[in-house]
């Protein structure tokens, strides 16, 4: 469980940085690298897509895995746990000086959303516990790094927390996953790693601002995909 690992770590020194920095970060600086954060998650995206083995239960799946989220309001859902957060942010934390505090705590809320349960980090966990490839997982740990870092310069050592539930969920993926291995084609594999790409072209478009695409309504996608794969595998061989 490498990737957890890396990511958690890569968030908590990259948030004590940042705080320790602060104000002295180039304000020019904060505003312009997250779209360089966006352009490199799509480019994995498009790098991920190209292993397809077949568009049809990938397209299929992303569709109706993002009418489910939507339908059932899991960007919502995941909003409103994330606001909960607050009255734990609020007892162990102040906001830097110049920021207000409701400010501070929608910040660190859309944080707690974009360490944990961002495209990139579930298909990462969900991609080292079938394949025990890090490398996903390693990649967003540097992205995290300088966010963190970004983030950490106006809102101080409250960043550092969030590595405690972004290790709790990648490790359940990554546990979760383990168990999926024996039922696997390469086929499937391919198909999931096509989806997870479509989910982290979403992500980027978002990142950069570009586009507000539903990201975590999209992420049932994943679970639908691979029998999606199995399933066109065996009708159309």
């Amino acid at each position: 469980m490498i990737g957890p690992a890396v990511n958690g770590a890569a968030l908590v020194f990259g948030g004590l940085f940042g705080a320790a920095i602060g104000p002295r970060l180039n304000k020019n600086l904060r505003q312009q690298i997250p779209l360089v954060f966006g352009c490199s998650a799509m480019g994995i995206g498009v790098a991920m897509v190209l292993k397809v083995h077949s568009f049809a239960p990938v397209v299929l799946a992303l569709i109706l895995g993002a009418v489910f989220g939507i339908l059932v309001r899991l960007e919502e859902r995941v909003q409103r746990l994330s606001n909960k957060s607050r009255k734990l942010v609020e007892r162990v934390a102040r906001p830097a000086p110049g920021l207000a505090q409701e400010e501070f705590l929608d910040k660190f809320v859309a944080l707690v959303v974009l360490f944990c349960v961002s495209g990139m980090g579930v298909y990462g966990s969900l991609n080292e516990g079938m394949t025990g490839d890090p490398s996903l997982l390693v990649i967003k740990a540097i992205l995290d790094f300088f966010t963190a870092l970004i983030f950490a310069s106006s809102l101080g050592f409250a960043v550092c927390l969030l590595a405690v539930p972004q290790f709790t969920v990648q490790a359940l993926l990554f546990f979760g996953a383990v168990q999926i291995v024996p039922l696997t084609t390469p086929a499937m594999m391919a198909d999931f790693s096509a989806c997870g790409g479509l989910i982290m072209l979403a992500t980027g478009f978002r990142i950069c601002g570009i586009k507000q695409f539903p990201v975590a309504d999209m992420i049932p996608a994943l679970v639908l995909v691979m029998p999606f794969s199995w399933a066109w595998t065996a009708l159309m061989p």
